[in-house]
This record gives C-alpha cells, sequence and structure tokens, in this order.
C-alpha cells in the first residue's frame, strides 16, 4: 500500500480523482501503524471491506489476505466502478490473487485495469542452484501453480501494467508473446518528503551513539535470501576487528528483521554473526518496525546498512528513504545487480559487490577502509557527492506519481481506441 499512500496527494495535481477501496483494518489481521494516516489528505475517499477473519481461516490453512478478502473486494468494487462512475481501476499491492478482480470487473463494468507489480508472481528464483532452498510444504506448491495459471489470465486484459524492475517486465515480455503490446513503465517506489517530516516529529526507539561508538542501522527484513550479503559482511567485520581493536566502538543495530508476530518472531541476523564471532558487535530486534518509526530510527544513525540479495532484479524500496535521511550507506549487493546500479546512478553509498564465491579478500579489504571511513566520522572527502538532481526527478513522490498518471492517461486512451474499433 506504500506506493499508493504516497501517491494520494499528488493525484490531483495530475487530473485524477483517488478513490480508495482497502481492507477494514480491523479485519486484515496485520499490524496497524495509525501514525501513517496522517500522511493521508483528509478530504480523499475511502471505502472499506472486511476479510473473512483469521481466526477461523486458519483452521483451514488460509492466512492469506487476499484468499481471505477477495470475495469482499469483488463486491465491494463492482459497486464502487458503478457507483462513482470510475474510469480506471488501480491495483497496487502484493496479494497476487487480487489481479483477477481487474479482469472480472472489466467484464463486468467495460472499465480498464492497471496493475502494480511491485514483486514477481510467477518467479523461476528456486531453480537451478537455489532449489535446495526452495520454500516446502503443500502452500507453497499451491502458491506456485496458481501463479502459472492465474498469471496470464490476469495480465491478457488488463491495459497497462508498472513494474519496479526493468526485469519482471523482461521476463513477462519472454513468457507471453502479447504483453510486449501492453502500456508499462518501470516506477520505482520513491521516498515522500511528507513522510520524513512526520517521522521527524516520532523520538527513536533506540538511543543515539554516545560519542565513544559509531552506530550503523539496518532496518526492514533480513530473510534467507541476505544471507550472502550478511556473510561478506560479517566476514569482513571479524577480518577488520582480528587487525584492528578499535572496531570495538562499532556497534550495528539490525531493527525491524522479521514480518513474524510477538510470539513468533526470532532473529536472522544474530546466528551469521555468531558464526563469524561478531554477534557481541550487533543487536538485532526482529520485531516489525512501522515505517515512520523505521524513518526515525534511519535519521538518528551515523549510518545506514544496506543489503542486498544474489537475485539480480532485486531492489528494496528502502533505498530511496535511506536516501532521503542524508545518513551515509554502507551498501554489500551482487555486482551487476539492478540496487547496485541505482547506488552508482545516485552516488550516495560505498559499494561493496559479492559475486557466487562469496568473502574474499578484495570485499574484506574494501569494508576495512569501510569500517575505518566509519571510525573517522565519515569525512566529507570519503563519501561520493550525491545526485540530489536525479534523485528529486526520479525518486520522490511527486515525480513518480506524475509518471503513473501518464501510465493511466495511455491505457485509458488505448482502451478507448479498441472499444471504438470494437
Amino acid at each position: 500500500m506504500q506506493r499508493v499512500r504516497m501517491s494520494l496527494p499528488h493525484y490531483r495535481e495530475n487530473g485524477w480523482e483517488p478513490i480508495v477501496l482497502a481492507i477494514d483494518p480491523t479485519s486484515h489481521g496485520g499490524t496497524r501503524e495509525d501514525a501513517l494516516l496522517s500522511t493521508i489528505p483528509p478530504d480523499i475517499i475511502v471505502h472499506h471491506c472486511r476479510a473473512f477473519s483469521p481466526k477461523w481461516s486458519r483452521r483451514f490453512g488460509i492466512g492469506n489476505l487476499g484468499l481471505r478478502s477477495w470475495l469482499q473486494l469483488f463486491f465491494a468494487g463492482k459497486r464502487i466502478i458503478k457507483h462513482e462512475k470510475i474510469d480506471l481501476v488501480f491495483i497496487s499491492n502484493t496479494q497476487f490473487v487480487t489481479f483477477t478482480l481487474g479482469r472480472l470487473w472489466r467484464w463486468l463494468t467495460g472499465v480498464p485495469y492497471v496493475i502494480d507489480l511491485q514483486d514477481p508472481w510467477r518467479t523461476d528464483y528456486y531453480k537451478g542452484s537455489r532449489k535446495k532452498d526452495r520454500p516446502g510444504g503443500w502452500k507453497y506448491e499451491l502458491a506456485r501453480m496458481q501463479a502459472g495459471v492465474l498469471e496470464s489470465w490476469s495480465f491478457k486484459r488488463m491495459s497497462g501494467l508498472m513494474s519496479v524492475s526493468p526485469t519482471y517486465l523482461n521476463d513477462l515480455t519472454q513468457r507471453y508473446p502479447w504483453f510486449k503490446n501492453k502500456p508499462t513503465d518501470v516506477i520505482n517506489f520513491g521516498a515522500s518528503e511528507n513522510d520524513l517530516a512526520r517521522a521527524a516529529t516520532l523520538r527513536p526507539a533506540s538511543p543515539k551513539s554516545n560519542g565513544s561508538s559509531i552506530r550503523l542501522v539496518y532496518t526492514g527484513v533480513a530473510g534467507s535470501v541476505m544471507r550472502p550479503a550478511l556473510t561478506v559482511l560479517f566476514d569482513g567485520l571479524k577480518g577488520f576487528r582480528d587487525a584492528n581493536p578499535a572496531a570495538n566502538q562499532l556497534r550495528l543495530d539490525f531493527l525491524g528483521t522479521s514480518y513474524a508476530s510477538a510470539e513468533t518472531a526470532s532473529p536472522s541476523i544474530t546466528p551469521v554473526a555468531q558464526h563469524f564471532g561478531t554477534d557481541d558487535l550487533i543487536s538485532e530486534n526482529p520485531l516489525r518496525l512501522g515505517h515512520l518509526d523505521a524513518l526515525r530510527e534511519q535519521m538518528a544513525a551515523d549510518a545506514l546498512i544496506l543489503l542486498g540479495t544474489d537475485d539480480p532484479a532485486y531492489s528494496p524500496s528502502k533505498l530511496y528513504p535511506y536516501y532521503l535521511t542524508k545518513r551515509p550507506i554502507l551498501a554489500i549487493v551482487a555486482a551487476g545487480s539492478a540496487l547496485e546500479t541505482s547506488l552508482r546512478q545516485l552516488a550516495c553509498a560505498i559499494i561493496i559487490t559479492f559475486d557466487a564465491s562469496g568473502p574474499n579478500e578484495q570485499t574484506r579489504t574494501h569494508l576495512a577502509t569501510a569500517f575505518k571511513t566509519a571510525l573517522a566520522g565519515f569525512p566529507p572527502d570519503s563519501l561520493p557527492t550525491r545526485n540530489d538532481a536525479l534523485f528529486r526527478r526520479e525518486f520522490l513522490a511527486g515525480p513518480l506519481t506524475h509518471r503513473q498518471c501518464a501510465l493511466f492517461d495511455r491505457a485509458v486512451a488505448d482502451h478507448s481506441t479498441i472499444v471504438n474499433r470494437a
């Protein structure tokens, strides 16, 4: 929901009146962050529908919000489209099964729809050498089969698609011959200055460094896909401390590293650090961290840690809020990845690249230099000159909403042409 939330203050200036359909927060079953309501213009029309309670749906093995709310969304959306005289449906979430609603609503009402692909629905990530890491169980297999059947069906009649990665578009073009004729655009999530201003009013949960230590902070989920980057990081940290006792002044805090509830959340970073004997230099809080809280923690840090994965298409949305806070960034990313490209374009980070071979002398040397730079307080000449012009043009919520609306305009125009021809 973050893309739409950050865009709501900007749709009208681009000629679009937003009307939102969302799940009633009392029935979605997830963590609420009510502070985000203050970032939404108060006169935006928001409709809510309920979802089936997870308390009983989990008895049948169903906890997925898309499945629990699909029927309610279908009827509520159909009613809103007809009553509000909607011109375009925009589906922006990661509950992929809801993408099927776009085609059904179009069939029933004739209204075109645009899909926002924030993560790949159908993916070959766990093929080949990664097959051993593939999640097991019937739920994963069911989701994989569902994606194989429903992705093509849902996308075939859409009037446009935006994606956070060009790789996702390339994969769809190779998979479906008809996809190349669809209006598309690669639009990042970006960052909102409104969010930063709101977060600045909050008090960080973690204390600032006391002057005798340098505090590097990572915020957000850190799953198994980030283990290669973590291995490089802690291998380099161990080597640096072995040669430099001053390394004990470094403090690496990992916050909000799990989506799990307080009852089931468990550390994912600490075990890797323990393997390298560097766990005394880190702390980890796996409990989910809200968006505004994460921003405030970032602003309170001496520097930020950004972890990539071995997936070349991976480009985390947290990069742009990181940039907005103006904190130094230490990035450990896959060589040749989309994330490396973005970081070099923005010139905003000390970049350590890794490949399939894992840690090596080069990564250790580069990390040692980065840690020395951190201990020296990040002298001005030690950091690249940030490309603020590019960031403000390409990665702020306002310009990105303008690009969304340009895709909406094209989708509606192309749909009208098809209808007139028919």
